[in-house]
């Protein structure tokens, strides 16, 4: 759960990146309907919203990299960008070697198997990212202070850190060449499966898409769904103008259940994370929280609301998915149809209402209410009642009262270096970090921490959440103190 926590933070700076691509995006494509429709682009309004949506999709569809190099930083001993470029060099390294033109010659029977070819088609994508963040992070962690012969002293310490992660990336490779075609051809039988019980097939698609959106695997289940790999094709049959007449299912089932969780039920979930957001947060919440709902409800773009909290919170991930199902099955029941050519948002909608397929459009604003209001309450019950960690919510220990906190001494390298003295010197740390008011340190042995010894250099308090963690109530000036401390630590 601890590693889920940290991921889920180090989530956090990319997914800032990606609200304003979904806004971006919905605007292009109310300016620029042939963008998502086809045809040809005219008229300086419409190249204006066609060279905003490719702004947008310019992030989005490289999601995976702004992932991969996020949680390199992220998740590396403080904060080091080395992370981030071995996260990098893991993730071209993964992705090149598992590339559909590379895979098959090595293994030349892939080629004639739709299934493992679909899998590595779609390689590129945010579990791989998250993977190799990981991997880039974990390396550098790891292998940071490594010293090597003196014929490769030149790569020794920071340097290996991105040839280490090379080498755990090929090994990762393999590992994947056999592992990842099967999970994708799982998703395939159970999308196959799942067809064949109608609505409950469709709340329980629903529910695999949102949790498998973590993974990337979401896209084994959508081209069941969505295209011809089994003979439905409920996307492309609802934009050629077909009708369920003219197949077996009711088209447009696989696909109207989002409209209503996406268009009103994320911004009745982010309201209620702002509303149970720390005080001295809320603000933060507001601006990450109401960008990500305007995407969501403009063009059905959901990663920067549910990537904000499917690590920090995973059971609340799990609920969300839930909801998921169960708005899909109500929608497909009353009959609500609309199609989307991108995402289920307010763009799509207006688009899709003209087709044949769609039917009862207007019923998108009870259902959207409905939606809103069940949000809200399950959210906000489920955060305060489990008390989960949504953003706004984490654990950074910071409040009002350190942040008033002064230093009784404004010499920041003697305070330091009495700070060192009391954790039991430089040998004894393994971490040096801080947030707002706090210097956080990891150690080896607490046995050797004098709280006194510290408390003397004019902190104002020491907090020792385990036995391998000290924390240092600074106050405003943390970071000062925390450069030197690291200065005296090398």
């Amino acid at each position: 759960m601890k590693f889920l926590q940290k991921l889920g933070k180090s989530l956090m700076l990319p997914v800032a990146v990606l609200p304003i691509c979904g806004i971006l995006m919905g605007i292009g494509y109310w300016l620029c309907p042939s963008t998502m429709q086809g045809g040809e682009v005219t008229g300086i309004v419409q190249q204006i919203g066609y060279y905003l949506v490719k702004a947008g999709g310019a992030l989005i569809d490289n999601m995976a990299i702004l992932f991969a190099i996020g949680i390199g930083v992220g998740m590396s001993d403080e904060n080091d960008g080395t992370g981030g470029l071995a996260a990098l060099a893991s993730w071209l390294m993964i992705t090149n070697l598992l590339a559909t033109a590379n895979v098959t010659v090595i293994m030349p029977s892939i080629a004639e198997n739709a299934d493992a070819t679909l899998a590595f088609d779609r390689i590129a994508n945010p579990f791989i990212g998250i993977l190799a963040g990981v991997i880039g992070s974990m390396c550098y962690n790891k292998f940071k202070s490594a010293k090597l012969p003196d014929w490769l002293s030149f790569f020794s310490g920071k340097r290996c850190v991105a040839i280490v992660a090379g080498v755990v990336s090929i090994i990762a490779s393999v590992i994947l060449l056999f592992v990842w075609p099967l999970l994708f051809g799982a998703l395939i039988a159970l999308g196959e499966g799942i067809a064949s019980l109608g609505a409950v097939g469709a709340g329980l698609y629903a529910f695999f898409n949102r949790l498998l959106i973590p993974f990337g695997l979401h896209h084994a289940l959508n081209n069941v769904f969505w295209f011809d790999t089994i003979g439905l094709g409920d996307l492309t049959h609802f934009w050629a103008g077909e009708t369920s007449a003219d197949v077996t299912w009711s088209l447009g089932m696989y696909m109207s259940g989002f409209f209503p969780c996406m268009m009103f039920g994320i911004p009745g979930a982010a309201l209620a994370m702002v509303h149970t957001a720390k005080s001295n947060k809320k603000k933060i919440a507001i601006g990450l929280l109401s960008s990500a709902a305007i995407a969501a409800f403009v063009c059905g773009v959901t990663e920067p609301f549910e990537f904000g909290f499917m690590f920090l919170a995973p059971v609340l991930y799990l609920i969300y998915a839930l909801l998921y199902a169960i708005f899909t099955v109500i929608t497909v029941l009353v009959g609500f149809r609309a199609g989307f050519s991108f995402s289920a948002g307010l763009t799509d909608l207006v688009f899709s209402a003209s087709l044949p397929a769609a039917a009862n459009t207007w019923m998108i604003i009870p259902l959207g209410i409905a939606a809103f209001i069940v949000f809200y309450i399950v959210f906000r019950f489920a955060i305060v009642k489990f008390d989960l960690k949504t953003p706004g919510r984490e654990d950074d220990d910071d409040n009002e009262t350190e942040k008033k906190a002064v230093l009784a001494n404004d010499d920041f390298t003697e305070v330091a270096k009495i700070i060192l003295e009391g954790v039991g010197g430089k040998d004894n740390v393994k971490t040096v970090s801080n947030c707002i008011t706090r210097l956080r340190l990891e150690i080896q042995d607490y046995t050797k921490v004098d709280e006194k010894k510290i408390k003397s250099s004019g902190v104002a308090g020491v907090i020792r959440p385990s036995k391998t963690d000290v924390q240092v109530i600074v106050g405003m000036q943390v970071q000062f103190v925390a450069d030197e401390f690291k200065k005296l630590c090398k």
